[in-house]
């Protein structure tokens, strides 16, 4: 009988303790199953987003900056950025994030370029490895040269990124987006291309990393070589 009203008033050494325990961590369970869900939801909702806004941006019609960086990542993105400097889209082009083994005159045979625009007006960064790499490298380069804005050239999935990384390097500098659209997102049905969809998700992930390290305060070593360097394309072997 004791034993009985110490079970229904909860009394230490009862086993109310134990079903008090359950209850707490059925509760524990219960919210941060609910947290889980929350967290899922926000990040489907932005991947949603993002895989929007990429599908829509275009190339800007009229645009003019001191000059022009393009992020290395396929001759695509080098063609259009030779592109836009033989229109008079900027005075210069960096090339940033060039493999140490690849020459300028490969690059220029590879896009059918003139020798003349290398020679004037193209610069080869070999010193980033990865995204926050061509972002120090860009600075490095803007701050060296002087210029105030620049025209950024890189697929349309990797933009928001670059452009985080970029303004986050350099504040002063007005960085432009220029979009050159990725092959495998020029249908409507991209998402129905595992291709497509690999590219997407890996670079969301990417995103929602950097956009946490730029709230946060997280940083992260330069993304640079140690012997890496810019050179100009017209003296350089």
């Amino acid at each position: 009988m004791t034993s009985n009203r110490a079970w229904r008033n909860g009394r230490p050494g009862s086993g109310a303790g134990l079903f008090s325990r359950k209850g707490l961590i059925r509760r524990a369970l219960r919210y941060g199953g609910m947290l889980v869900i929350l967290c899922a939801a926000v990040l489907v909702a932005g991947f949603l987003i993002f895989a929007d806004s990429v599908t829509s941006m275009r190339p800007p019609e009229t645009v003019k900056a001191d000059a022009i960086v393009v992020l290395t990542g396929g001759y695509q993105r080098i063609e259009q950025a030779i592109d836009l400097l033989r229109r008079g889209y900027g005075e210069r082009l960096l090339i940033s994030g060039v493999n140490p083994q690849t020459t300028p005159g490969q690059i220029r045979k590879a896009t059918r370029t003139s020798p003349e625009i290398f020679e004037c007006c193209v610069d080869i960064g070999y010193g980033a490895i990865d995204t926050i790499g061509n972002a120090n490298e860009t600075a490095i380069w803007t701050r060296d040269k002087g210029y105030r804005s620049v025209l950024v050239v890189t697929s349309n999935y990797h933009l928001a990124r670059s452009l985080m990384e970029l303004r986050r390097s350099d504040p002063d500098t007005d960085f432009i987006g220029y979009p050159v659209v990725n092959s495998d997102l020029k249908t409507r049905a991209w998402y129905s291309e595992p291709d497509a969809m690999r590219t997407m998700l890996a670079e969301y992930g990417k995103t929602v990393i950097a956009y946490i390290r730029g709230v946060t305060g997280w940083s992260r070593d330069q993304g640079l070589r140690p012997e890496g360097e810019i050179t100009e394309s017209g003296r350089a072997s």
